[in-house]
């Protein structure tokens, strides 16, 4: 898998479009990099900016736009409602694909150093990239932002981890971190109080708020004179509440740490909660920058859940349940295609152009009948098996909202869910078999002239031929498990359904047997027999163990009929 990484930098600039202009330029100089989100706010006068691509191209991006940044801001001159101590205010790396965290760390320490040896930066290393335990949280590392950068830098333990300790007055200093997707998320209430929205974030936040005394009404201290803090009500959750001149609204201002810990529907209730009991209301919500699809789809299943609805349904169906219920179109409208990593790097590379999934059906069959080699029954085959995941799917969900079955409304969710993922992973086969195919044929044309390129190309077709062997052995695999779900569904499901169930496991079976020659097919060509042995005898056993169960669910459904 190709190391992807994300990088978000926050510059402190959210009012001059040509000056971010300037800035998300200096990126897209970069050849492999996808600029994916550019987010900028006038009260905040902040812009968040999102680009992902291979590590090496980050991190040049990630430098460029720095350059860029610091020749152009003026820290002397900003002001803002979000904190800030630097022009390039933070700099988070986040692995996205293929690379660790461990490994992104290394890759954040690293730009680290080119920002202060390249842009003359001094930088702090924080989040899990910290040098320091004590500069782990942003806060800490930002504290007294920019007007009291100086003083702390003039103390010896508040040194740069990178870059000179002596005060820049017009770039300040930047945070450099590695960490996990980090989630930008303000919820909307309908006053124009900060105090009240700032009270409201105090309650949710992790760190909480000081306590008071109760009778002088003062801050209590510790034994040692520190604060006293009452935490709020939320894990891994960082929060302030200010008030947006654009929208004419005040906002509970959040940073999801770990939306492991508090997701994102969490925290949207948990506001609703807390400004009910203060006598205001939460309008909706806005996400900065990017959000991981998960998170979204977590959200959208939550929502059902609580309508005791199934959650069963289509990705694009949760993603619209998710952004009703936590009205994230309250502001503008919400445009998935760019608030949503995996939709915004497709949309950038163009994938769904490509993919014979992502094709009208006309489209799809069309392709299929000319005369090019690919897609071929492998692909079709693949194709038969998510329609039968998807009957299955389908009979779940009507019995789920059967009226009369309310009760048992969870019991179809959970076998909806199942037969939901088995046409997912069916769905991503049609396009990875013809992909294998395809990689079959690239090594096929690799040069031949000499012995030494005779032997490359002849591994590689045999490599290649191995791996398109495995493809339609997965579609196998996958389709006699959507049985166990058609069978389930023909057996205990809505029975004005127990006809779509038995077509569901007619193309089940036919997914398994058309696989089943496209395994054959690219063993034959396999001249290391033993490797060939376990794929065909699995197949074997695969094709019998789904004619059987066909038989069975067709005895069931003709019952029933």
């Amino acid at each position: 898998m190709t190391a992807l990484v994300e990088c978000v930098p926050n510059f402190s600039e959210g009012r001059d479009p040509e000056v971010i202009r300037a800035i998300t330029a200096a990126i897209e100089e970069v050849a492999d990099v996808m600029l994916l989100d550019v987010d900028p706010g006038k009260a905040t006068n902040r812009t968040v900016i999102t680009f992902v691509g291979p590590p090496e191209p980050v991190l040049e991006a990630a430098v460029r736009a720095a350059k860029r940044g610091a020749e152009l801001i003026d820290m002397r001159k900003h002001k803002g409602e979000h904190p800030r101590f630097g022009a390039l205010d933070v700099c988070p790396l986040v692995p996205v694909s293929g690379i660790t965290m461990d490994e992104t760390v290394v890759l954040a320490r690293r730009l680290a150093e080119r920002l202060a040896n390249e842009v003359g930066l001094s930088i702090y290393c924080y989040e899990k990239a910290a040098l320091h335990p004590s500069r782990q949280n942003l806060a800490d590392v930002r504290e007294g932002e920019y007007e009291g950068l100086a003083a702390r830098l003039a103390k010896p333990e508040h040194k740069p981890d990178f870059g000179p300790a002596t005060f820049n007055e017009k770039s300040g200093a930047t945070a450099v971190g590695a960490r996990d997707f980090l989630v930008a998320y303000n919820v909307n209430l309908n006053t124009t109080s900060t105090r009240r929205a700032n009270a409201i974030a105090f309650d949710v936040r992790e760190k909480g708020r000081e306590k008071l005394d109760p009778d002088t009404m003062k801050p209590l201290k510790d034994a040692s004179g520190q604060p006293v803090w009452e935490p709020g009500s939320l894990q891994k959750v960082k929060g302030i509440g200010w008030f947006i001149e654009e929208y004419g609204v005040a906002q509970v201002s959040l940073n999801l740490t770990d939306i492991s810990v508090t997701p994102m529907h969490v925290a949207f209730d948990e506001c609703c909660k807390k400004a009910d009991a203060r006598g205001i209301r939460v309008t909706g919500s806005e996400l900065v920058g990017l959000v991981p699809m998960r998170a979204m789809l977590d959200a959208g299943r939550y929502f059902l859940k609580k309508q005791k609805r199934s959650t069963g349904v289509s990705d694009d169906e949760l993603i619209k349940i998710a952004v009703k219920s936590l009205g994230l179109d309250d502001l503008y409208p919400f445009v998935k295609e760019d608030k949503i990593v995996e939709l915004a790097i497709e949309k950038k590379r163009g994938v769904a152009k490509k993919r014979l999934i992502d094709r009208t059906l006309r489209a799809f069959v069309e392709e299929t009948a000319s005369e090019s080699p690919a897609p071929g029954g492998g692909s079709i085959a693949a194709t038969v098996g998510a329609f039968g995941a998807a009957l299955a799917t389908m009979v779940a969900n009507l019995s789920s909202h059967k009226r009369g079955w309310d009760k048992r409304w969870e019991e179809f969710s959970d076998h909806a869910d199942r037969a939901k993922e088995s046409y997912a992973e069916l769905l991503r086969l049609v396009d990875l078999d013809t992909d294998a195919f395809n990689r079959v044929m690239d090594a096929f044309g690799m040069p031949r002239g000499t012995d030494a390129e005779k032997a490359a190309r002849k591994r590689a077709i045999q490599d290649g031929t191995f791996e398109a062997a495995k493809v339609p052995l997965q579609v196998m695999r996958v389709a006699l498990a959507s049985m166990e779900t058609i069978g389930k569904m023909a057996e205990i499901g809505n029975p004005a359904s127990v006809s779509d169930a038995g077509v569901g496991a007619l193309c089940a079976r036919t997914a398994v047997l058309g696989a089943h020659l496209n395994v054959k097919i690219n063993c034959s060509s396999l001249e290391d027999k033993e490797r060939a042995r376990p794929l065909l005898e699995e197949a074997q056993r695969i094709e019998e163990e789904a004619v059987a169960l066909e038989r069975a669910i067709l005895e069931t459904v003709a019952k029933k009929i």
